[in-house]
């Protein structure tokens, strides 16, 4: 079940035949879930005739635009703190989980057939190791025949909560990427080129040589791009497959993290593709307009009773069953009109 237009198209809404009396839905943010956001609009417009309209921006744009209630909810990878949250009136939501892949443009070289540890990733994005046959690499790839072309960088140009998630994992693998760099949706490259969006980044890596870039496991996925295998903290050589983002994710403890946040890069396990995280939304815990809050609401709890397929055929994760019980009950809880009362009913 492959999505049949162009990741081009990402920025542009998603605009449906509505029925009468239902809202336009509108969202911005993340590029990582985009393409399973797209589908699930697609096949919710089928059933209820309701339309979405999502910008898929990035997650620093979609934090800020709900936080100034330009759209219905925001879209980020990187979970906001409960203190962030409280601060702007907001809750959010894990919806999936899926997997960052380095992925590569190297002439000769198939899909996994580079390994890679986390801190020689690092030493790449640092422009530390400049040659693809760099010994650091090479000790990694015996009887593999790399070239001794440069290593050309391809990074995200826009806040992204992939960058967050890219870069929370070079943090915890390499001492000096987590005193130079840090992890954030937006940091300060040493080299390299900036593409926008997944999409963008996706791009560059196809079209320049000998480059090594990050993308979500979708965009690696539906643009057929060769992708490393990392070390995981193990120790243990793994691909981005559906299996290793959910022995990643197998035992995050979502009922004891409050607010949701949880950040699951470089977990235990010997299957577990070491750079796995969710994807959340946001949304105002004091509504405006809680019709249009439903609306909003209706629509995920759909997706989390028949999105699954979906979700699973683009290679992320679908949150357990008992998590959605808990999502769900933060809806009634956290996600209130302006005069206190509860929007959201049990399904």
């Amino acid at each position: 079940m492959k999505l049949q237009f162009g990741l081009m198209l990402a920025s542009v809404a998603l605009l449906f035949t509505t029925h009468a009396g239902a809202a336009d839905i509108t969202g911005a943010g993340a590029t990582f879930p985009y393409p399973v956001y797209a589908k699930w609009a697609d096949a919710y417009k089928k059933v209820t005739g309701i339309r979405l309209n999502y910008q898929s921006i990035g997650s620093g744009g979609g934090i800020k635009q709900i936080k100034a209630k330009t759209v219905d909810f925001g879209a980020s990878d990187k979970p906001l703190t409960v203190e962030e949250l409280e601060k702007n009136g907001l809750t959010q939501f894990p919806t999936v989980i899926g997997g960052v892949v380095p992925v590569i443009n190297v002439e000769g070289m198939q899909a996994g057939q580079i390994k890679l540890t986390g801190a020689v990733l690092a030493d790449i994005f640092l422009g530390k190791i400049k040659r693809w046959n760099d010994s650091a690499i090479a000790g990694l790839n015996s009887g593999v025949n790399l070239p001794g072309s440069n290593i050309a960088v391809v990074h995200r140009a826009d806040g992204s909560g992939t960058t967050f998630l890219f870069t929370d994992y070079l943090s915890k693998v390499n001492p000096e990427w987590k005193e130079k760099i840090g992890a954030d949706a937006s940091v300060a490259w040493p080299i390299g080129t900036g593409g926008k969006g997944n999409e963008g980044v996706a791009n560059f890596v196809k079209q320049i040589k000998n480059s090594i870039g990050y993308v979500e496991a979708a965009y690696a996925k539906q643009n057929k791009m060769s992708y490393v295998q990392l070390q995981n903290r193990d120790g243990a050589y793994v691909i981005p497959v559906e299996d290793s983002f959910r022995a990643a994710a197998v035992n995050t403890q979502w009922n004891s993290a409050t607010g949701f946040y949880e950040i699951l890069t470089d977990k235990p396990g010997q299957d577990s593709w070491p750079i796995t995280g969710a994807t959340f939304i946001l949304m105002h815990q004091s509504q405006e307009n809680p019709e249009q809050a439903l609306e909003v609401l209706k629509f995920f709890e759909w997706a989390y009773v028949h999105g699954d397929e979906m979700a699973l055929a683009l290679d992320y994760i679908p949150m357990p069953d008992n998590i959605v019980r808990l999502i769900e009950d933060s809806w009634r809880t956290r996600i209130k009109g302006k005069d206190g009362q509860t929007i959201y009913s049990a399904r």
